[in-house]
């Protein structure tokens, strides 16, 4: 029926330049490319399978797995969410800080999904938990940024300017729905509960990384 889909912050730029995020858009991209190189075995040997981990195997693909994705459109879309949202955090919470935030972000969101599905031989793979983190952080640290969003309602087309606290509860509402809509399943490979759990873990944690001397200095810079 309708979707948001976000284009950038019009509300601040970051002090310093986004290294690590365009460092981890690069990053996504290349494996990409070897995704589509390799194939199907590639991607059943680094996703995420739950009955493999709860078994005790191939651990490393908690972390392997965020930096793969399903199709094109997976990819970008991610990409883009990314992009809009993780240069901002960057900033706040500086590069290193920024880094572990991410990385832990995405491997609590997978360890969720393995909880919530043990038994799961569905492959799941996707940056989506660790960018779920990155928003869950955005809520907190810059609630009332105006996010530069196209509004689509069936034919009704526009580009507008939606509160960032409004975009991503929108957001985290939907994949409340959704997990309620394919719990006990195994079709679709899409991880709902590593998107709740990392933005819940992002909102959760967010001041925790941050970087008091950065956000002073945003401060400073806005008046």
């Amino acid at each position: 029926m309708g979707t948001m889909i976000p284009l950038g912050d019009a509300s601040r730029r970051p002090l310093h330049r986004p290294i690590v995020t365009a460092g981890i858009i690069l990053i996504n991209a290349f494996v990409f490319t070897l995704e589509l190189s390799g194939g199907e075995p590639f991607v059943a040997q680094w996703s995420a399978i739950p009955a493999q981990i709860v078994a005790g195997h191939h651990w490393i693909t908690l972390l392997t797995s965020m930096f793969m994705h399903a199709s094109w459109s997976h990819s970008l879309g991610n990409m883009l969410f990314l992009w809009v949202f993780g240069p901002e955090i960057e900033d706040a919470m500086g590069p290193l800080r920024y880094s572990v935030f991410y990385l832990v972000g995405g491997v609590v969101a997978m360890l969720a999904q393995v909880g919530g599905s043990p038994n799961s031989t569905v492959p799941y793979l996707g940056a989506s938990g660790a960018i779920a983190a990155v928003m869950g952080a955005f809520l907190v640290t810059y609630p009332r940024d105006k996010i530069r969003t196209i509004l689509i309602i069936i034919v009704f087309v526009r580009v507008t300017f939606v509160p960032a606290a409004v975009l991503i509860g929108v957001w985290f509402l939907f994949q409340l729905v959704s997990v309620g809509a394919v719990a006990q399943t195994q079709t679709g490979g899409v991880a709902y509960l590593a998107h709740i759990s990392g933005i819940v873990f992002g909102a959760l944690t967010a001041r925790l990384f941050e970087n008091p001397r950065r956000l002073a200095a945003q401060r400073v810079s806005e008046t």
